[in-house]
């Protein structure tokens, strides 16, 4: 699965373990269909583990979309573009030695044994007409950080 993108556009209406959220599905147009099998299984829940708890949090799937995904992140910093309908750019908070503000080992990160990097974002811009997703915004707070599944 190495090289292969997957992002989800997020509406969630109030309380995040409440559940209910609205979901949008982007996966690199360069997965293979089993590739894009496996991904999808994984995320929605059929091979359990802990995105099976996330998935019950999905209300409803808006769609599943294969689309070109770029995104350079480290640390905090950089951008992503989601084919022509999300694009976002964002920046660490960093301490006075320069070095970027993260979070670990706390209920504020969603990252179980990762720092979590808290970051702004120069902008955020999503566009998604078809089902009702289309917002902006400048230096709002973001947060990146990275995981792993190993099996």
């Amino acid at each position: 699965m190495s090289g292969i993108a997957f992002a989800l556009v997020s509406q969630i209406p109030g309380n995040v373990l409440k559940g209910g959220w609205k979901v949008v599905v982007y996966m690199s147009n360069k997965a293979k269909a089993a590739q894009k099998k496996v991904i999808l299984d994984a995320w929605t829940g059929k091979l359990g583990g802990p995105l099976a708890d996330l998935a019950k949090l999905v209300g409803e799937v808006k769609g599943v979309y294969d689309v070109p995904i770029q995104f350079k992140l480290s640390k905090g910093k950089g951008t992503i573009k989601i084919g022509d309908k999300v694009q976002a750019e964002m920046a660490p908070y960093v301490d006075a030695k320069g070095s970027p503000t993260t979070l670990s080992n706390t209920i504020f990160s969603t990252i179980p044994g990762s720092p979590a990097y808290v970051a702004k974002a120069k902008y955020h811009k999503v566009h998604i007409p078809e089902h009702g997703m289309e917002w902006s915004f400048v230096n709002r707070n973001a947060v990146e950080g990275s995981f792993r599944f190993v099996a």
